[in-house]
């Protein structure tokens, strides 16, 4: 258990408190003096009890109009005694509200809501969307007027023109970055 040593002893002698079946009335005075004779520890024994069932060790339930406890693994004895003590309502042997019950519930919780944003997600991706126009198509041509598509020999026009078309691309990606930027931040440029 994952409970500091002292609430750890106080189990080991819970299980020489209970009956056969694990359970007992919740009296914290007598648990006290059964868990630490010639001490006043029931204050002790109370906190213990509350550790105890958070972890799962026992559980705390109410019952013919007084409070009980159920040991979730009660020692195993040779000629068990049938208690007299009334069973937990639920029939189960971890109380409601229990350290693992909190956790599983945490746990469905949190694969609820990722499942959630999962499938928020696959929808996003069968959306099919319109590609991008390429800038090369809107871009000017490389070469100059007598040579549309470029040449190999030096030609100053089609020098200018190849600059004049590397120019207009690294423009326009830059513009489109600056929207993408825009789109995502909302056009907030205040950084407080």
């Amino acid at each position: 258990m994952k409970v500091p040593l002292e609430v750890q002893a106080t189990g080991m002698k819970l299980w020489g408190y209970v009956d056969d079946e694990g359970r007992a009335e919740l009296r914290p005075d007598l648990i006290a003096a059964h868990v630490a004779p010639g001490r006043d520890a029931t204050s002790m024994v109370e906190a213990h009890l509350v550790q105890l069932d958070d972890a799962g060790f026992l559980a705390m339930y109410e019952a013919a109009g007084s409070w009980w406890i159920q040991m979730a693994r009660p020692l195993r004895t040779p000629r068990p005694v049938a208690s007299e003590c009334p069973q937990e309502p639920s029939g189960r042997f971890l109380a409601v509200g229990g350290a693992r019950e909190r956790a599983e519930a945490r746990v469905r919780a949190e694969q609820a809501e990722r499942a959630g944003e999962w499938a928020a997600w696959e929808r996003e991706q069968d959306v099919p969307r319109m590609p991008r126009r390429p800038l090369l198509i809107d871009a000017p041509p490389l070469g100059c007027p007598d040579h549309p598509d470029g040449t190999f020999p030096d030609c100053g026009p089609c020098g200018t023109a190849r600059r004049r078309h590397d120019r207009w691309v690294q423009q326009e990606r830059y513009t489109q970055q600056v929207m993408d930027y825009e789109r995502a931040t909302g056009g907030d440029d205040d950084p407080f």
